[in-house]
């Protein structure tokens, strides 16, 4: 049972991240695409929601919310954060590659010390538990 706990915490592991990422590029490619919303109307709004990249967007950012949420019930708040974070590194990987964001040398230096932190915590034992009954 615990080997099989400790994988299916590494796939929730993995589509949180994945789901994070992804979900966030593709509404960022999206609302790029349509003219600033400072100011926008509600049907601007509506518009750049309508825009399928935004629309495959939160629905993965749906799916990392509903995976994180069933991560965060067997597995401490005090792993999964910190292992998850990895999804700041990649998206600001992919902000720069495939969105052409300019990426400074301070973010570049969080981002080290983000993959730091999590070093440091992978490197721990996962306490994972299955949720006890109460009584009512």
């Amino acid at each position: 049972m615990r080997e099989r706990l400790g994988l299916k915490t590494w796939v929730f592991v993995a589509i949180v991240v994945l789901a994070n990422v992804l979900g966030n590029f593709f509404m960022s490619l999206g609302v790029k695409r349509h003219s600033t919303l400072v100011g926008g109307s509600p049907m601007q709004y509506l518009s750049v929601m309508a825009d399928p990249r935004v629309v495959f967007g939160i629905s993965l950012l749906i799916v990392w919310l509903l995976s994180r949420m069933a991560l965060l019930s067997w597995a401490d708040l005090s792993y999964v954060v910190p292992v998850t974070a990895i999804g700041y590194v990649l998206n600001a990987l992919m902000g720069r590659v495939f969105l052409g964001e300019q990426v400074t040398g301070w973010r570049w230096a969080g981002t080290l010390l983000i993959v730091a932190g999590i070093a440091l915590v992978g490197s721990t034992s996962v306490r994972t538990s299955v949720a006890e009954a109460r009584p009512e």
